[in-house]
């Protein structure tokens, strides 16, 4: 925002960019280990290169893939203790990346408009508001089942599990009451109900995960999940 602004000119937000990517990498490369400075690196490339120079103006499918960005944190966390990429880790990141569609797309019907005038390509803008909220709810059923995983692979235990199944149980209510809303001032309401609770929803099932580690109910490694808070 400082660039548009004019408090910023490209050419010294990109400077100050490449500064702080290349020495965060570094610092976590001789200071962690380079498995998860690796990592580290791989997300920002992801980020600026695929997600915001390449996907973001080119395909609705832009917050789909470049979720992905947002989703290499626990990953990096796991890495950063253990030295090592597992089923584990990948299963954190699937959580983070099945969330992404339809916590952002909830947004994204509130401000389509914002993204018709900008000329980025999302869901909203290129498919309209009922393909839209049909593919919250389609995102909405398959993430449910992702966050139950920690638990069938065993490094979660009873209590993630059952308050995971409630708070998924919640999801999917605020997803379709959405999905049954036509466009207009109940959308835009229902939108921002669902966005906000997408935001406690995570919150919640990586703080479970940690509240288990803490007090010996589950196999999670200490501390892999910090980055990703």
């Amino acid at each position: 925002r400082p660039i548009p602004a004019g408090r910023v000119t490209p050419s010294e937000a990109a400077a100050f960019g490449a500064i702080l990517s290349v020495f965060s990498v570094m610092t976590m490369g001789v200071l962690v280990n380079w498995v998860a400075a690796a990592l580290l690196a791989f997300t920002i490339f992801f980020y600026v290169a695929i997600y915001t120079m390449w996907l973001k103006r080119r395909t609705p499918q832009n917050i789909v893939i470049g979720g992905a960005a947002g989703a290499f944190p626990p990953m990096i966390g796991w890495a950063a203790v253990t030295g090592t990429v597992t089923l584990e880790s990948v299963v954190l990141f699937l959580i983070i990346f099945m969330w992404t569609p339809p916590h952002f797309w909830a947004l994204a019907l509130r401000s389509s408009g914002d993204y018709k005038t900008a000329g980025v390509p999302m869901l909203p803008v290129v498919a309209g508001d009922k393909a839209t909220r049909r593919q919250i709810m389609i995102y909405s059923a398959l993430l449910v089942p992702v966050t139950l995983l920690p638990g069938f692979l065993g490094f979660a235990g009873p209590l993630y599990m059952s308050v995971t199944a409630a708070l998924g149980a919640g999801f999917l209510w605020f997803a379709f009451s959405l999905w049954r809303k036509e466009p207009g001032a109940a959308q835009e309401k229902a939108a921002m109900r669902l966005f906000g609770y997408s935001i406690l929803y995570l919150f919640l099932i990586f703080s479970l995960l940690l509240v288990e580690k803490i007090f010996g109910l589950g196999a999670l490694p200490a501390g892999a999940l910090v980055p990703g808070m």
